[in-house]
């Protein structure tokens, strides 16, 4: 019974986290447009995108190789199973003995590292420069990534999630400086990794300020529906990494009852909601940076990640 139990908590997470990534992309949407005194689209929309452009017909180019056409599905899979292994509303799951914070870096870095071959894979001068620029952000954003991975790992002894997120919740972490250092790196992370602003705009189509829409300008129907849909699950993975690290508080403990899984359910969905507001707000307050100035904002995340760490050694050795 507890087998069968553990395989259905298990499966509603990997559930939850399709049903909840296009809601949490509308409510950013809806809440930027409501900020600005506009409508704005509905909340469902991003699944009727989705739904919009799975139906339609894939229009190909004719030098298009097998790696143009098996991309979508590969980063979409990556991005799926690094969003998966994030602790949402319950830790200890099945594939608890996966969920190390470097195995979720090194799952986005391959659907990274796809995206920016198929960009380059049609020949376009868009699809190369977007590439260009991806390699760029990614040569800078990986390494802070690492860093703030390293601060957490030397507080709570773990680069398994489950681990942290029950350490970080007990009372013996209190007031940390680098936790507070990394928190603000991976929040610059997370801005620069989804194409948000002010590192890039995602409804931008400025040739000489896109990033990622460079890259799948070339893609059409249900392949262009899997980067999307992929988009919005790494969005909605790093909203959930800085939950379950950061703000660890009602998760389900391993082998908890149903109404703890419940109440885990209800406190994650709070939490989205939060974070999907704070976001439309900063969006909104901030203007987008120049290309060039990239490096430096990135450049300052990698500089907190190590200070971060240097401070953990140094209050150590005292």
């Amino acid at each position: 019974m507890a087998v069968i139990l553990d395989v259905l908590v298990q499966a509603l997470q990997m559930a939850l986290v399709l049903a909840l990534a296009p809601l949490l992309t509308g409510l950013v949407r809806k809440t930027k447009s409501r900020l600005l005194r506009r409508q704005g689209p509905p909340l469902l929309q991003p699944y009727r995108d989705l739904l919009r452009l799975s139906r339609k017909e894939v229009v190909l180019a004719d030098n298009a190789s097998w790696l143009f056409r098996v991309a979508p599905y590969l980063i979409f899979a990556a991005t799926w199973v690094a969003a998966t292994l994030v602790p949402t509303f319950a830790t200890g799951l099945m594939f608890n003995w996966a969920a190390d914070l470097i195995a979720i870096i090194a799952l986005l870095g391959s659907a990274r590292f796809f995206l920016a071959l198929s960009g380059m894979d049609i020949g376009t001068s868009f699809g190369g420069i977007g590439s260009s620029r991806e390699v760029m952000i990614a040569s800078l954003a990986e390494p802070a990534m690492l860093l703030i991975v390293f601060t957490v790992a030397l507080i709570a002894g773990s680069t398994q999630l489950s681990t942290v997120s029950v350490f970080l919740a007990s009372a013996d972490v209190g007031m940390r400086i680098s936790l507070a250092l990394a928190l603000v790196a991976l929040i610059m992370v997370a801005l620069a990794e989804n194409a948000r602003i002010p590192v890039d705009n995602p409804t931008s189509h400025l040739e000489l300020t896109m990033v990622h829409e460079a890259m799948v300008l070339e893609y059409s129907g249900r392949h262009l529906a899997m980067i999307e849909f992929g988009g919005s699950l790494k969005l909605l993975l790093y909203v959930s990494l800085i939950a379950s690290v950061f703000v660890p508080w009602g998760i389900a403990p391993q082998g908890g009852t149903p109404v703890e899984y419940g109440f885990g359910i209800l406190s994650y969905l709070l939490k989205l909601t939060l974070f999907g507001i704070l976001l439309a707000l900063f969006e909104t307050v901030i203007a987008k940076m120049r290309v060039f100035r990239v490096s430096q904002f990135l450049g300052a995340a990698l500089m907190l990640g190590l200070l971060g760490t240097l401070l953990l050694f140094v209050s150590r050795g005292l």
